[in-house]
């Protein structure tokens, strides 16, 4: 089993998040971590920052310090091999703006499904489809992030549009210096420009988040139903505004040849890349690229029609502190998810690999015998099949 929950995420390397947008607090707790190993919190904080909100004009104004704390698992600065516990309390809820919602239901959101599937719904925010879910995950991906880059794996990632608008440069360093995570600079002023527009008219837009994971061993993946791409397709459409994922060429290669699809062969390895790093599910050693599609933010001040717990018409507009453009914020989250899956990957395939761990022939079936029989009170029962 792949997930133990539907709260849970991982195999060899498990995490669990818990925690609601208006609770008290949102978390996560990684399991499967060996311990001794050290444990940078300034790290995972900095991923933190990179996702929280009111970084700009851009985001939702929410004021959260999103600061990170350890509750479990380390000690003097090193993993103890116990399960991680890392927590974030929330500062800044405004609950009474939820107030109006108690009674409708918000189109694009969860509370219709919510209400059907449980009998009851957390009005505030959302509950665990809020997006603040999110900030457990990238503190997990965090800790993976930092264990890849100890093995020359690098993920990354920006936004390839926005409302439409294409980046069509590639400049790493540009990134992270505006508001949007624009790849282009050229194409970031008609995309902020779009963004400001949707927000002065109560309304929102989406984008197209790109990753690129780098610097991956060939050999990652496993068939048939754990293939690197399928496992990264399921963790980057687990988060809430993701409403589609391609990799490597995606959806074009239903428009192409296969000559011109097929990556060609060369003693360094695929000479393009247009099966997006993974071949048959596997890594191939070349960067692994994903695209993932950003519906625009649901919460929108724009009146809409909607109806009420009787089923009722109603007329709705979503009040509170929203992100006209989510994509922004995405990109951390995703970044998080793909490590997970990477850094579980390796771990299986490092246990699958190692080297002195013995065969069957190498066991000491005689002292296992005689174990057995101390066990049993003196009275030797069958042997174990193989023994000698």
């Amino acid at each position: 089993m792949l997930f133990a929950s539907p709260s849970s995420f991982g195999r060899t390397f498990r995490i669990l998040t818990f925690g609601e947008s208006h609770g008290p607090a949102v978390g996560v707790v990684l399991d499967g971590v060996k311990p001794g190993l050290p444990f940078d919190l300034e790290a995972i904080q900095h991923e933190l920052d990179r996702r929280r909100p009111g970084q700009s004009d851009l985001v939702t104004p929410r004021q959260e310090g999103d600061r990170v704390r350890v509750l479990s698992g380390v000690h003097e600065g090193r993993t103890t091999g116990h399960p991680i516990a890392l927590v974030v309390f929330n500062e800044h809820q405004r609950s009474g703006d939820y107030d109006a919602l108690r009674e409708v239901f918000r189109p694009g959101h969860a509370d219709l499904a919510f209400q059907r599937k449980y009998g009851l719904r957390d009005a505030r925010g959302g509950g665990r489809s809020s997006g603040r879910e999110t900030l457990a995950r990238v503190a997990a991906g965090a800790w993976a992030k930092q264990q890849l880059a100890g093995l020359g794996i690098r993920i990354r990632g920006f936004n390839r549009e926005i409302a439409g608008i294409a980046s069509l440069a590639l400049d790493w360093d540009f990134v992270e210096q505006n508001p949007l995570r624009s790849s282009d600079p050229g194409a970031f002023p008609a995309q902020r420009r779009a963004v400001e527009k949707a927000k002065a008219e109560g309304d929102s837009v989406g984008g197209i988040c790109e990753i690129w994971i780098e610097g991956l061993p060939a050999g990652l993946g496993d068939p048939v139903f754990a293939k690197l791409d399928a496992l990264l397709a399921y963790a980057c459409m687990s988060i809430g505004a993701v409403k589609g994922v391609e990799v490597g060429a995606g959806f074009a290669a239903a428009r192409m040849q296969g000559s011109a699809h097929n990556d060609p062969l060369g003693p360094e390895g695929p000479q393009k890349n247009d099966a997006g790093g993974t071949l048959g599910g596997i890594s191939t050693g070349a960067p692994v690229v994903l695209r993932l599609a950003v519906k625009p933010t649901s919460s929108i001040s724009k009146a809409q029609q909607t109806i009420d717990r009787e089923g009722r018409p109603r007329e709705l507009s979503v009040q509170g502190r929203h992100d006209p453009c989510i994509a922004p914020r995405v990109v951390p989250v995703a970044e998080a998810m793909c490590a997970l899956v990477v850094y579980d990957a390796w771990l299986s395939q490092h246990d699958l690999r190692e080297e002195d761990t013995p065969n069957l022939a190498e066991w000491d079936w005689q002292s296992l015998d005689a174990h057995v029989e101390k066990l049993a009170g003196g009275e030797k029962g069958p042997a174990f099949p193989g023994s000698r």
